[in-house]
Parts: structure tokens; C-alpha cells; sequence
């Protein structure tokens, strides 16, 4: 196991309406396979994982995502896991392809959102 803090930026503070601290994602890799990948975001909630799961499942080599927030395995454990399954590349770098395209969608939003202010 390893965990992996990702730094963020936390965007435009002019469009928050609340504070978020965007600064740390904190990733726990349970297994992972040359097309298979699961994987622990902790802190994160069915929002954010519909979004991720929903736009994982629009990649051309995935074959399947999905996410469980409370694995019976798990004895309790209530952070999300995600599962990804590549058709034939590395699921790492499918994730953040994913993550990727999140961040354009994001970033095109708020940019709409400023030109008709």
C-alpha cells in the first residue's frame, strides 16, 4: 500500500461561495494490475465519485468503472473505492486522463460563468 497526496490549486476565489481546501487529495492504492486498478480517495463523497466514475466511463479504454463506499470487506470502511479497467492501458494513467478532463470541464465552467457576469 502507498498513499499519495496530489497537490491541487484550490481555482478562481472570486466564484467560491464557501472554503474548500482543495490543497490535498489523499489516494491509497489497494491493487493494482497492468488494467486493473483499485484504488481509496478518502474524504470524498458520491458527488465527487459519480463525476469521476461518469466521465471514467466516457473514456474510450475503459471497460469498466464503478465505486463502492462501503465494501463489506472493508470491515466498516466508509471511504470511497474505485475500480477501474482499462481495455489495454495502464489504469494510472487512465485516471488521470479522467482527472484531466475534470479539471477542463471545471475550468470551461467557470469561464462561462465569468463572461456572462
Amino acid at each position: 500500500m502507498r498513499i499519495v497526496r496530489i497537490r491541487g490549486y484550490p481555482g478562481d476565489e472570486s466564484l467560491k461561495r464557501r472554503s474548500l481546501d482543495l490543497t490535498n487529495m489523499e489516494l491509497r492504492v489497494i491493487e493494482k494490475t497492468d488494467t486493473e486498478l483499485r484504488i481509496e480517495i478518502a474524504g470524498e463523497d458520491h458527488t465527487f465519485m459519480n463525476v469521476l466514475k461518469g466521465v471514467l466511463l466516457e473514456t474510450d479504454d475503459v471497460a469498466a468503472a464503478t465505486y463502492d463506499m462501503n465494501p463489506e470487506q472493508s470491515g466498516g470502511q466508509t471511504e470511497p473505492v474505485l475500480t477501474v479497467k482499462s481495455e489495454s492501458g495502464d489504469p494510472l494513467d487512465v485516471l488521470a486522463d479522467a482527472a484531466e478532463s475534470i479539471t477542463d470541464r471545471t475550468d470551461a465552467l467557470r469561464d462561462a460563468v465569468k463572461a456572462a457576469a
